[in-house]
């Protein structure tokens, strides 16, 4: 007798299941997504013990009748694909077929479906049919999954903390609010409810209704299109910043999808605008045709490949920059309301789920500045740790009042910010710029201020290699590197030719150069040299317009005036100058902000002068 025999279909079933139903959220996120393609308008979430106990959806949508009800549980069935033609145009978020037959398998189902014509009620167990009857005639669909995994024990011990696991589902609920604004999300805890939204199409409430009124006040609107692509969102003014990319959020048609080149690529929009290693919020939805989708790549549907992709990155990476450099400005430093009192309890809810921001560094000077001026306590925006297991032990109940969203949440289109008048009026410790203007006074930081100016000028010499403007050296400059550096050298001299470093061969390991541009930094010639060499060294992939880039930056960091270096007055307003023709005057290279305001009107409230 043969060794190869067909599997079982509960057994089959239970392997597609380790594929698609990872935890509660991946149950989440198939029966969402069904409710979504069923045309709800809204879609309520119900938990206990964050989905291992009890996962209810209901939702209002089209319903199924009592034939479809019974064989929605089998596998490979479904409505939204009906051929090999249908697979690469695929406008749904769900169509494997897998999800019901698959979570069946791994949890006991309770069915109430109805089309509004019949209704029917099914109930199983471990994907075995044990009810089928009428049910209620009420339009839409009731589902609850319960004791997930009862039958595969050996799962659960893969299962996290309750709060990591209630805290991936929250995730996934904000980013299908996000995707679809026009539908009505409901998402309750242990009969407690986590998030709301209205579902009014209105994409500035859903901002507020996650991130807080604050933080939607600070998204600014974007739109862009290509000849295959439509791109639009809100992005953060460069002032909110996070620790990591999980709050840059990606949808295409709709669909919700992890995608590292375009998450950097959205990154990259911020370049220059942000601190080092911070990343902004961002909301991305692109259209196209289904055809240039490949949404098949992945059980979780979360992977996608596109065609095309270079045109997509260049729409994207121009229109977001292009949307923040027309918006951004000085930071105004206002007077922090005294927040409202809350309840013991409620307080401390809010301080679990909420990052304390710490206080800004007090600006040291010959005056004393108000401490409150500075200091901006907490911060009502949950900025989640990536770490699985950080979530809080609590997850509170977003609370904004109904007149404060419609008083703050419109974006208002202003004017591109102009560089203020200024009248230079002294030095604080050899480090920041006081100035004064009609509204109110600036601090400029004379190093990231310089660095600004620089860095546009070496950005614009850079890679220009004429020889009419090179300097000859008496003696030359030699570099000496093991056998492997020596053999990547020789590969990249084209790319070190192309930013004005002649690198000639001098033996098997060894390189001299004769001359360099006579714009490199005077007094730190070999240092930017051996820095070029070094990037090209590091570099996997040589990228030309990168390598260009973070030279400029690098000889603007050289060349630039430090901290404690006292300047006349003259010198100051050279320096101010300067910066006022700067393209980009309010950040340095490195995303810092180079002018600060202080209002006039807020000054005067802290002295007392105006109540």
């Amino acid at each position: 007798m043969g060794q190869i025999r067909l599997m079982e279909e509960n057994l089959s079933n239970k392997i597609a299941a380790g594929e698609v139903v990872e935890r509660p959220t991946s149950v989440v996120k198939e029966l969402v997504e069904n409710a979504i393609d069923a045309g709800s308008t809204t879609i309520e979430v119900l938990l206990l013990e964050a989905g291992l106990t009890s996962i209810q959806i209901i939702d209002n949508g089209a319903g199924m009748d009592d034939d479809d009800a019974l064989l929605s549980f089998s596998r490979h069935a479904t409505s939204k694909i009906a051929n090999e033609h249908d697979l690469f145009r695929i406008r749904t978020l769900g169509f494997r077929g897998e999800a019901l037959a698959s979570i069946a398998s791994v949890s006991k189902v309770t069915l109430h479906t109805s089309n509004g014509e019949s209704g029917t009620f099914i109930r199983l167990e471990g994907g075995r049919l044990v009810e089928h009857r009428a049910g209620s005639l009420r339009k839409g669909t009731d589902i609850k999954i319960e004791q997930l995994f009862f039958n595969t024990p050996a799962r659960l011990k893969y299962m996290k903390t309750l709060q990591t696991e209630l805290g991936h589902t929250i995730d996934l609920l904000n980013r299908f609010a996000l995707s679809y604004p026009a539908i009505s999300f409901k998402l309750s805890h242990e009969g407690k409810t986590i998030l709301q939204t209205a579902g009014s199409g209105e994409m500035k409430r859903v901002l507020a209704d996650i991130y807080g009124v604050a933080i939607a006040k600070k998204m600014i609107p974007f739109e862009g299109e290509s000849q295959d692509y439509k791109i639009s969102g809100f992005a953060s003014l460069p002032e909110i910043t996070r620790a990591n990319k999980n709050y840059i959020s990606l949808f295409v048609n709709g669909r919700w999808v992890k995608h590292y080149a375009i998450a950097n690529t959205v990154h990259q929009a911020y370049h220059t605008f942000l601190p080092l290693e911070r990343q902004p919020i961002v909301v991305l939805n692109i259209v196209g045709d289904p055809y240039l989708t490949d949404v098949n790549v992945h059980p979780a549907k979360l992977q996608i490949r596109l065609s095309k992709e270079k045109e997509l990155m260049e729409l994207i990476h121009t229109t977001i920059r292009q949307t923040i450099s027309g918006v951004v400005r000085a930071p105004i430093i206002e007077k922090p309301k005294a927040p409202k009192q809350l309840a013991s309890k409620q307080l401390d809810i809010w301080k679990a789920a909420y990052t304390v921001q710490e206080p800004a560094a007090p600006i040291t000077s010959t005056f004393a500045l108000p401490t409150e001026l500075v200091n901006t306590g907490f911060e009502k925006v949950a900025e989640r740790d990536p770490e699985p297991d950080s979530f809080p032990e609590e997850l509170p109940v977003k609370e904004v009042q109904a007149e404060e969203l419609e008083q703050t949440v419109e974006y208002v289109e202003e004017e591109s910010p102009q560089f203020p008048e200024l009248e230079v009026v002294g030095q604080i410790h050899g480090t920041y710029i006081v100035a004064q203007s009609d509204d109110g006074f600036y601090l400029i930081d004379q190093h990231a201020a310089q660095e600004r100016i620089k860095y546009e000028y070496f950005r614009e010499k850079v890679g220009n290699t004429d020889a009419s403007e090179r300097q000859a050296l008496l003696l030359p400059m030699t570099f000496h590197y093991s056998r492997d550096e020596a053999l990547r050298l020789k590969e990249n001299m084209d790319v070190l030719y192309e930013n004005g470093v002649f690198l000639e061969e001098f033996g098997d390991t060894s390189f001299i150069v004769r001359d360099h541009p006579t714009w490199f930094p005077a007094g730190f010639e070999q240092e930017v040299v051996e820095d070029l060499i070094e990037q090209v060294l590091n570099e996997r992939k040589v990228d030309v317009k990168k390598l260009r880039e973070d030279a400029a930056i690098m000889m603007s960091c050289k060349r630039s005036i430090k901290a404690n270096h006292f300047l006349q007055k003259h010198e100051m307003e050279r320096l101010l100058a300067d910066l006022k023709n700067a393209e980009q005057p309010f950040t340095c290279p490195h995303g810092r902000p180079v002018i600060i305001h202080f209002k006039t009107y807020d000054v005067e409230k802290m002295f007392k002068r105006v109540m």
